[in-house]
């Protein structure tokens, strides 16, 4: 729940600094993915356009796209 507060503060305090609604967010995955996932849609009503927020994977392995992993 905490971590999910901290999310939508950032994203409001990005919006306020640029005068925008868009925010992006980076996720590496691992249990981060599965909090969020549980915790940010309740924790974001209310908040500043979280429909214009991007939510992206990143994978810092450096793998071929058809690596079975």
């Amino acid at each position: 729940s905490a971590l999910a507060q901290l999310v939508v503060q950032r994203a409001a305090a990005a919006a306020a600094a640029s005068g925008s609604s868009r925010f992006s967010l980076g996720l590496s995955g691992g249990g981060l993915v599965r909090i969020l996932a549980q915790e940010l849609p309740a924790a974001a009503a209310g908040a500043a356009e979280p429909a214009r927020w991007l939510v992206a994977f990143c994978d810092e392995r450096l793998v071929p796209p058809e690596h079975p992993e």
